[in-house]
């Protein structure tokens, strides 16, 4: 019987998961240098030492299927751009994107266990484990999100996987999505109408905005008052109605989606690292390192 001891151990010695510590040391009744080996031959100790390293590049990507009423979203990270223009690693995010659509997972996790694509018996986390060891990059699948619409939804990808958008139409085109999905990419909206902007959000900004009257010499009654005023641009900042359109700055979004007789649920805007601090390498240091031996 495997013990909680020797699963720690292998888990120590060869940085694998718990699960794939333990899988193997059953599989080999508990010899440790054969479960060593196990994890080396499936790719899987040499992945795990990856671990660590910080998976800031990569792509976004979105699926749509083919009636339009299902998308998906997804961020899948590498360590370097170069990766990310890989076919293999391209082709694996593009299936993962598709299984999140079709299999509608809750979570992470849920989305890890999922039955790959290519009908090989291999979960989502074996294939990205082996991708891991024979790429040569930590990589990781870090967010996700799926919509299932009454009405259709839209995708947009830019700048070769940096940037991708998924939004839910309850009405309208496909032309006026197409135009409502690059608004979003550009202008980085936050929420779609003001009434979506948490209560605390709001009054964090008037405060700040009270101070900032207040500082210009203005008496509490006249800070208070020109608050409103400003308000007016912190929503036209971060709610997608009330933006200028960017095809047409005299226009808000709210009003070409009028015009259109569109109309938008939610939407979803991915940026490739956004929000990952990245290690700032410093290569003189790391060369005078190797040269001091």
């Amino acid at each position: 019987m495997v013990t909680a001891a020797q699963v720690k151990d292998l888990r120590e010695r060869t940085g694998a998961g718990m699960m794939d510590c333990k899988k193997v040391l059953t599989e080999t009744d508990g010899d440790m240098e054969k479960a060593i080996e196990l994890l080396r031959e499936r790719g899987i100790a040499k992945a795990a030492k990856k671990s660590d390293r910080i998976a800031a590049e990569g792509l976004v990507e979105c699926y749509i299927s083919e009636d339009g009423k299902v998308g998906s979203i997804v961020e899948i990270n590498s360590e370097t751009d170069f990766v990310a223009k890989n076919e293999e690693f391209k082709e694996f995010v593009a299936n993962v994107a598709k299984i999140i659509a079709d299999k509608n997972p809750t979570d992470l996790e849920a989305l890890l266990d999922l039955p790959f694509i290519d009908n090989s018996g291999k979960t989502v986390k074996e294939v990205l484990t082996e991708k891991i060891a024979t790429i040569g990059e930590n990589m990781n699948i870090r967010r996700f999100a799926r919509f299932e619409s009454e009405g259709m939804v839209e995708k947009y990808i830019h700048g070769d996987g940096k940037i991708a958008v998924l939004v839910d139409f309850s009405k309208g085109d496909r032309e006026v999505a197409k135009d409502i999905c690059m608004q979003i990419a550009a202008a980085r909206p936050e929420f779609v109408r003001r009434e979506d902007v948490p209560q605390e959000r709001v009054e964090k900004e008037m405060e700040i905005l009270k101070i900032q009257a207040m500082n210009e010499g203005k008496p509490e009654e006249i800070a208070e008052k020109m608050v409103q005023g400003r308000l007016g641009k912190f929503y036209s900042e971060i709610c997608l109605l009330e933006q200028e359109f960017v095809k047409d700055p005299d226009m808000k979004v709210s009003k070409l989606l009028e015009t259109k007789n569109a109309e938008i649920i939610r939407f979803v805007r991915f940026e490739k690292g956004e929000g990952i601090e990245k290690k700032e390498e410093n290569f003189a240091e790391e060369v005078a390192k190797q040269i001091k031996g």
